[in-house]
């Protein structure tokens, strides 16, 4: 829709004859109260026409009236609110107080709520945009800022940019350029038809700053002929009412502001319906996955674009991978905040990932170096077995030819863990394999020699630090029964189970660990060689049992407290959208959608919300089913605002199905039963026929699928061998001791839950 604003020059003084009382009431429109940022904020006057002899103080200074909107009730931006606490009043002449609204405000740079910012930060606005960032101290430590000859002119801290709004079109040929600076229609403009059927030109507003440290977008579609350059306009904007937020995905952990996909950021497919489109880079997991940051980066975002162009109809959001993930915890963790959403390629959040990703060099070093004399390992299929992932020869294992010249066992083709998973522990936990782009500039030199580059440091201040210092780690794997699943069905024996168990060892703690070798650095000599870690595993010595690792209970039960797991509670309803792609062997394994609906169905008591949506890819993908997931999200959002006491299930539309398509976006099967088989003893339905699931290492070891259980509850070795947990086999005396002294503390009874659960 047209949307145009009325820009209040002055207020002007009314004389001081008595005026009848008015019955106003204020409320904050662009965030709640205590979650105000950069010294504006956008009010409700529910009670109030006009502005005429209208005035606003907070703690009794002055507030400037950048904008007011004639809507019913009127909404008016005012700015100037002191750092903390704040009381707005709505004054009218002679002092009259007709309304009040205690308010925190916050700064532009934050923090909101995640606590103390995390420092070295290293900025990225000249690198991304080429502006650079604001001197905030002139100290020689933090990044530093040149002028147009090259002289340092100070340091920054927080990487602070001035907002910026530029004009650009989508040229016929499909690319983004910028509006010539003569105003000249270009020959190459390209139309675009909005959802409310109008064709206009395909012309875009783009915001681009930075909020909460990182660099933010805000686009939207303008009109040409009325481009505004002042950032606190919006000029007259082709604007359906939707807000589009689009998350993004990877891993990362932290010290760097981050990179803007610019593609993302103004996403051709929804900006051509009339969407306006939200980004930042504190929304990119690439960066961080610190998802309070996140969180509280999207409520800030979210904020600023209220306050350029007013309240969205609704919010939904869109993202893959990370991004995906962001959208189960945030909608869980602050409500309101996203109204829908489309995780794509999704997980239901990131810490859980990495409790059977950990598995992997574990159980591959097993298989590869220390039962490398055992056959079965070298055929691929096997190693599904112990890791559960998909294993093919269809994808090779790119070490397979150097392990072996090197005296080590692998199979031809890969697991998952190859592929896809490589390289996340060292990622993750090695607290020295890590850096970010732009680091050397950083001052004083060698500042950044001394960061702990793991994902536990990136969320200190969720997980805590321990005694020496260090962020408390929740992995774990005390009691885990490798194989325990392919023990039972015959498809390893009990003596392979045995030195399975006896072998595989667990992780480091960081402050022990060291440098990562080849493929990850170095060359691949025999001394460097070292695709699985090794060299920060807890390997046994001589007959001993390999020590497995002890996971902290108190950064577990932080993760669950503060909201990092997603722990089932679904406000919102979601189309969970993937291409199938086990052929690949693509870590966004399909069988993540259902570890979340087994979550939703734990904590709710039913999965009426999510829906499951699978595109096949192969051979490869082809047809993107977002937009129609959004057709589906747009009558399901309206049928709540129209009758919100049925709540999210009982609005949902006759077209808010489960289902799967063919590669070219045809539907195969639709319906209640379609995924059948997946989460009860069903026979297979079709679309579970049709894509089958694999399962995870701990899965492999008698877990659940929502694989949310970090520190499994112990149950006494004596208890599991009668009670079926080893199903036909019974042990011999030898065969006990040996399990005795591999489990002392007992072996995993997922029944019971997670011992680090509040």
């Amino acid at each position: 829709m047209l949307r145009r604003v009325l820009l209040i020059a002055a207020i002007a003084g009314v004389g001081a004859c008595s005026e009848p009382p008015l019955n106003v009431s204020m409320s904050s429109l662009s965030s709640a109260p205590e979650q105000v940022s950069g010294g504006s904020i956008l009010l409700s006057l529910e009670g109030l026409e006009s502005l005429d002899g209208v005035s606003f103080r907070a703690n009794g200074q002055p507030l400037d009236v950048i904008r007011a909107e004639q809507h019913s009730p009127l909404q008016v931006l005012v700015e100037g609110l002191s750092p903390g606490a704040n009381s707005i009043e709505v004054i009218r002449s002679g002092n009259q107080v007709l309304a009040t609204l205690d308010v925190t405000n916050h700064p532009i740079s934050g923090p909101l709520l995640s606590g103390p910012q995390q420092y070295p930060f290293v900025c990225s606005s000249v690198l991304e945009w080429g502006v650079q960032p604001l001197v905030d101290h002139d100290e020689d430590w933090g990044f530093p800022v040149y002028d147009a000859a090259g002289n340092v002119t100070g340091y920054s801290k927080d990487c602070s940019i001035e907002p910026f709004v530029e004009y650009h079109y989508m040229s016929t040929d499909g690319q983004y350029k910028p509006w010539p600076e003569d105003g000249a229609r270009p020959a190459d403009l390209a139309r675009t038809v909005l959802t409310d059927g109008r064709e206009v030109d395909f012309v875009v507003r783009w915001e681009r700053g930075t909020i909460n440290r990182f660099l933010y977008s805000l686009a939207v579609l303008a009109d040409p002929d009325n481009q505004v350059s002042d950032v606190h306009e919006a000029g007259d904007i082709n604007w359906n009412g939707r807000l589009l937020y689009h998350f993004e995905g990877g891993v990362g952990v932290g010290h760097f502001q981050g990179r803007v996909n610019t593609t993302r950021a103004r996403m051709p497919e929804a900006l051509g319906k009339g969407y306006a489109v939200a980004y930042s880079s504190g929304n990119r997991t690439g960066e961080h996955y610190n998802l309070q940051v996140g969180g509280e980066t999207a409520l800030m975002v979210k904020e600023q674009f209220i306050k350029r162009f007013g309240v969205p109809d609704y919010t939904v959001a869109i993202g893959g991978s990370g991004g995906a993930i962001q959208q189960y915890v945030y909608q869980q963790n602050y409500p309101g905040l996203i109204d829908a959403g489309v995780p794509q390629y999704s997980y239901p959040d990131m810490v859980t990932q990495t409790i059977h990703v950990g598995d992997c060099e574990l159980l591959e070093h097993y298989m590869d170096v220390t039962d490398r004399d055992n056959p079965k390992w070298q055929v691929t299929a096997n190693r599904s077995l112990l890791l559960g992932f998909n294993s093919t020869d269809a994808v090779p294992d790119p070490l397979a030819e150097a392990k072996r010249a090197l005296g080590y066992a692998s199979a031809d083709g890969s697991n998952e863990c190859i592929p896809a998973w490589r390289g996340l522990t060292p990622l993750s936990m090695n607290p020295h394999y890590g850096q970010v782009r732009e680091q050397d500039k950083m001052h004083p030199p060698g500042i950044m020699d001394d960061v702990v580059w793991t994902h536990y440091d990136d969320l200190k201040n969720i997980y805590g630090v321990d005694d020496n210092g260090w962020a408390r780690t929740p992995w774990d794997n005390v009691g885990v029964q490798y194989g325990l699943e392919a023990m039972k069905a015959g498809a390893i024996t009990p003596e392979e189970f045995l030195d399975i168990n006896t072998r595989v060892g667990g992780w480091k703690h960081p402050s022990e660990m060291v440098q990562e070798g080849f493929p990850y650095l170095g060359e691949p000599t025999p001394e460097n060689f070292d695709p699985w870690s090794r060299r920060n595993m807890n390997l046994g010595q001589n007959d001993e049992p390999a020590p497995r690792t002890e996971g902290d209970v108190q950064a577990i039960s932080a993760l669950y407290q503060s909201g990092m797991v997603f722990d089932g509670q679904l406000n919102i309803p979601i189309v969970d959208w993937r291409h199938y792609l086990e052929h690949v062997l693509d870590m966004h394994n399909s069988h993540q959608s259902f570890s979340a609906r087994q979550r939703i169905r734990n904590r709710m008591g039913h999965s009426e919300n999510q829906l499951v949506w699978f595109t096949d890819a192969r051979p490869e993908p082809a047809f993107d089913q977002t937009m129609q997931a959004l057709d589906v999200l747009h009558d399901w959002v309206m049928n709540i605002k129209a009758n919100p006491a049925a709540g999210v299930a009982g609005n949902r539309p006759a077209s808010a199905q489960d289902a799967c398509f063919a590669t070219d976006g045809s539907l195969i099967a639709s319906g209640a039963d379609v995924w059948d088989g997946v989460l009860d003893d069903n026979a297979p339905g079709a679309c579970t026929q049709a894509l089958p699931l694999y399962k995870t290492s701990r899965i492999q070891a008698g877990g659940p699928i929502e694989g949310s259980i970090f520190k499994c509850t112990l149950k006494p070795l004596d208890v599991a061998l009668s009670d079926g947990t080893y199903g036909n086999w019974r042990p011999d005396p030898t065969q006990i001791a040996q399990l005795q002294a591999v489990f002392p503390q007992g072996v995993c009874d997922y029944q019971q839950g997670d011992q680090g659960r509040p």
